[in-house]
């Protein structure tokens, strides 16, 4: 056994935190951050370079990462943009993550660009950021389902992905947007991807809990050979664009079944629950994980 046999992505400070209509302070997000990477998560994706009247939540994002230190730095963030990958360079970021759609109704309401415009948006925001050195995850959303659109083809979806992978990523998020996804249909797609050349190494998966099926989706993937995970502490987040996401699949439900199956997360789960239950006072409602209600 190595010391971590699995990477948990930790979406939890940006992902979770975007959909919440109360401010978190600036504080308290700082505090989340530090006691998520206390816990021995490896990645803790720490906000998001968009425009602050799209996502209000996220305005302090370059505050945020300047009060991390030079520890801020390494965390990844998201870039919707050349103008969000001019702020995440100027402080020094050094992963950067850009978020794609599968589906064309997605694309306009969340990028306001068509389904084949948003290579376009992307292109110079990856090609700049290599050039500077900086490693870059793309995320596809709307991989299994759309709620506009409905089941969205695999073939599409393996499209926009290898698309953009392509642009010079080196992981691919494939995203359950709507938590519509099965495991059945999980290991379709993954091995359609795996079919069009992108091993399960470079992928990573990212689920949601809408009908429940997110942590039997996330050991589907592991049974394929996915060694990525993203999780949300606490089970915190939804998508402000979608309305019919709820919340992520949450990171220690994750860490539970791992430690069940005597897989190696590297990750402390009493720090972990600890930390939801106190993030959960700071939102002022409980933690919809059910290991953290069990174990709190």
């Amino acid at each position: 056994m190595t010391e971590r046999d699995v990477t948990i992505y930790e979406v939890g400070p940006r992902d979770g935190l975007q959909n919440e209509s109360a401010v978190v302070p600036l504080e308290a997000k700082v505090t989340f951050i530090e006691r998520l990477v206390a816990a021995g998560l490896p990645v803790v994706e720490a906000t998001s370079f968009v425009h602050p009247t799209w996502v209000p939540q996220l305005a302090d994002a370059a505050e945020l990462v300047e009060r991390l230190g030079p520890e801020g730095r390494r965390h990844p963030v998201l870039v919707p943009n050349e103008r969000g990958l001019d702020r995440a360079l100027e402080l020094g970021c050094e992963h950067i993550a850009i978020f794609g759609s599968a589906t064309e109704t997605f694309a306009r309401r969340n990028l306001n660009r068509s389904l084949d415009e948003q290579f376009a948006m992307f292109e110079p925001t990856v090609r700049r950021a290599r050039d500077a050195g900086l490693d870059v995850r793309a995320y596809v959303s709307m991989c299994w389902g759309d709620p506009w659109e409905g089941a969205v083809p695999v073939e599409q979806v393996v499209s926009v992905g290898k698309r953009l992978f392509d642009l010079g990523a080196s992981q691919l998020s494939l995203g359950d947007t709507i938590g519509v996804g099965t495991a059945g249909a999980v290991g379709t797609l993954l091995d359609a991807f795996n079919d069009a050349g992108l091993p399960d190494d470079v992928l990573a998966v990212h689920f949601h809990d809408t009908y429940g099926q997110a942590l039997a989706n996330a050991y589907a993937a592991w049974q394929h050979g996915v060694r990525t995970f993203d999780a949300s502490a606490g089970g915190l987040g939804g998508c402000p664009y979608a309305e019919s996401a709820t919340g992520n699949l949450a990171t220690e439900d994750l860490v539970w079944m791992f430690r069940g199956l005597g897989v190696e997360t590297g990750v402390d789960l009493d720090a972990l629950v600890a930390t939801s239950v106190w993030m959960a006072g700071v939102l002022g409602r409980p933690s919809p994980s059910k290991v953290v209600t069990a174990l709190s």
